[in-house]
């Protein structure tokens, strides 16, 4: 506990000092502190904890296995609630670990798109964030992130949605078609976020 404190404590120092942030939908963030997930689109390594400070909760998310090769980055992504997950293939005992999560109150941070965009086109979303969100019975907050130029202090958006409730995902989790409806729900939420998202390097935007 006092290691995660501390961590949190460093990455956001860290944010604050690296990056100008201009946060969007501040009144979406909800009072409660977990057992939701957070969809996001993934365009940095610092997506995850850009999400845990501005969320302030305890919070967990799949990274890539490879991450996991070097002991002491293992040891430090695994403080800030990081898992291993195979890529390439439906990972179930990462999805149960996500889900106990939720059930144990944490947020679940998840990229729909699985991969980390190179030019910050959105891609096709994957099931695993409709999967995860069915079985744990968990409402899903959309989030759209967005870097400015690298500069000293880059600026850098998050921009939150309203909530999609639980109740939208009542449905029958082998149904591949109702699956599939849900992860472009999700991912149109993100979209719409994206659309509407302002221009961070606008030499006229005020960033708070």
């Amino acid at each position: 506990m006092i290691l995660y404190k501390l961590a949190i404590v460093l990455v956001t120092l860290f944010f604050h000092i690296k990056y100008k942030i201009t946060i969007v939908g501040k009144e979406n963030i909800p009072k409660e502190k977990g057992g939701l997930i957070i969809a996001s689109n993934h365009v940095s390594n610092y997506d995850p904890p850009f999400i845990g400070i501005v969320f302030k909760s305890k919070y967990t998310f799949m990274a890539k296995e490879e991450l996991f090769k070097n002991r002491f980055f293992a040891w430090l992504i695994r403080k800030l609630g990081a898992f291993p997950v195979k890529r390439g293939a439906k990972d179930f005992a990462a999805i149960d670990t996500a889900i106990e999560s939720l059930h144990n109150g944490r947020t679940f941070i998840i990229f729909p798109e699985g991969t980390r965009s190179k030019n910050g086109e959105l891609g096709r979303p994957k099931s695993g964030v409709s999967i995860i969100a069915v079985k744990a019975k968990a409402p899903v907050i959309p989030v759209f992130i967005k870097y400015g130029r690298k500069r000293f202090r880059r600026r850098a958006l998050m921009s939150i949605g309203e909530v999609i409730p639980a109740e939208e995902f009542a449905v029958d989790e082998t149904d591949k078609h109702a699956i599939h409806s849900i992860s472009n729900r999700i991912m149109g939420s993100i979209a719409e976020l994206k659309a509407n998202a302002p221009d961070i390097d606008a030499k006229h935007k005020s960033i708070q």
